[in-house]
């Protein structure tokens, strides 16, 4: 399967280029040329994460270096469990699906563990290695830069970078952002996590730093976080499927909303998926859009440390 750019259609690459260079050259994001099919059949007999992982990553990996170590990478990334409990006492069938277990308590513990062993192996295929270490960049509001910061510390050959927005996360979160050392570097920036972003996208589109820097991004903007955020929606979607026969129905709390496209997409692939809610803060940005049609952005006021609403539990109806 090949990948191409949003700006750019023309531009085509593989997985594991899509995933190294994180961003398209023109500034596009990858995206698939097309999203296989799949129905609930075709994961008969899978329960694991890493199992379900390996099968619906498996078309997007085709004819690319990366397909021979996809099982492997999967392992490794989804070595946490991502339970489906009940909740009793609701007017209907619900459960909160949690996704809260991995190493820094967040879901971005799935794409970010994907992302750092994929990595690593493309580091590891390259035929004329660079003598240059790999440079993620990635800008945060909490929990982004602190699960980069897991996945990649003490990964030889990769230095990480992390910014977010002085005062604008809480006293935990800069503990957990900043506690690493080794290859991991964190910085405050003056101001919210746009401003963090703007700086990670100046910096790939900036052609000196090209040349000296071999970067890539770990945001929501890399394929290679999408992709693995997949699973824990069709993982449990099967689930509800097997257990009732109905698809599973889904109110998802959204910031970036990169984890509700991830939703989006395994239902557009043909997973029992009906209904995909999405819950957000008192920001009507979002519903304005998707009434109007006009995206006007605009300041919300003094912003409390946390600007967004959590993702690290979804409820499933």
């Amino acid at each position: 399967m090949l990948f191409h750019s949003t700006r750019n259609t023309a531009h085509r690459v593989g997985l594991s280029a899509a995933i190294a260079q994180g961003i398209a050259p023109d500034g596009g994001l990858y995206v698939p040329d097309s999203l296989p099919k799949f129905s609930a059949t075709d994961f008969d007999g899978l329960t694991e994460l890493a199992d379900i992982a390996t099968q619906l990553i498996a078309p997007f990996a085709a004819g690319d270096e990366l397909a021979a170590s996809l099982a492997g990478i999967c392992r490794e990334a989804f070595n946490f469990p991502a339970p489906l409990v009940e909740l009793h006492g609701t007017p209907g069938p619900a459960s909160v699906l949690e996704l809260f277990h991995g190493p820094t308590s967040a879901f971005k513990d799935f794409g970010a563990r994907f992302l750092a062993a994929t990595m690593q192996r493309i580091r590891a295929n390259q035929a004329n290695p660079s003598t240059r270490k790999l440079t993620i960049l990635v800008a945060t509001s909490g929990d982004t830069g602190g699960a980069v910061a897991a996945a990649f510390h003490a990964r030889k050959g990769i230095e990480a970078g992390v910014l977010y927005p002085k005062g604008l996360v809480s006293q935990r979160q800069a503990q957990q952002l900043a506690c690493w050392g080794d290859n991991v570097r964190t910085f405050t920036v003056q101001g919210n996590f746009d401003a963090c972003q703007r700086m990670v996208k100046d910096a790939f589109a900036d052609p000196s730093l090209q040349q000296s820097h071999e970067l890539t991004s770990a945001n929501s903007i890399n394929v290679g976080r999408l992709l693995p955020q997949m699973v824990y929606y069709v993982n449990s979607s099967l689930e509800v499927w097997r257990r009732t026969g109905k698809p599973a129905n889904y109110i998802i709390p959204s910031g970036n909303l990169g984890n509700s496209m991830a939703c989006i997409w395994a239902r557009a692939m043909g997973l029992p998926i009906g209904e995909v809610i999405l819950a957000t803060n008192a920001n009507r940005t979002i519903n304005d859009f998707l009434s109007s049609g006009e995206w006007q952005p605009r300041h919300c006021g003094p912003s409390p440390a946390r600007q967004r609403p959590k993702n690290n539990f979804l409820l499933v109806m």
